[in-house]
């Protein structure tokens, strides 16, 4: 495939992010690609980590929920804890929620 589903969401998301940056506007995530999320079942899948916050995989993704993951990531960022409760995620990201991790686990992998 030219344009696997992750690379046009990739893609999307990046244009986004350049339009918030023309525009003025602080940017409500980066992105960062990677070659796999390992959960090829799930469709198109994504990460979203903080330091000291849940770290998120996404699954069923596609180029046409990249606005709502960028709400999503605004409300993410603006979380405690890295806590989005899913009465308050955009409806087309219902079912994306595939498994978390905790933050701990960063510390933790800090330590000598």
């Amino acid at each position: 495939m030219d344009c696997p589903p992750g690379a046009q969401l990739l893609e999307r998301l990046q244009g986004l992010l350049d339009a918030e940056h023309l525009a003025g506007l602080a940017p409500s995530a980066s992105v960062r690609p990677v070659a796999c999320l390992a959960a090829c079942d799930r469709g198109c899948t994504a990460a979203i980590a903080m330091p000291g916050r849940w770290t998120w995989l996404l699954g069923h993704l596609g180029e046409e929920k990249a606005e709502d993951i960028l709400a999503y990531a605004r409300l993410y960022a603006a979380s405690a804890k890295g806590t989005v409760m899913p009465s308050r995620r955009p409806e087309s990201l219902a079912n994306m929620v595939q498994g978390r991790v905790p933050a701990i686990l960063y510390n933790e992998q800090e330590k000598p």
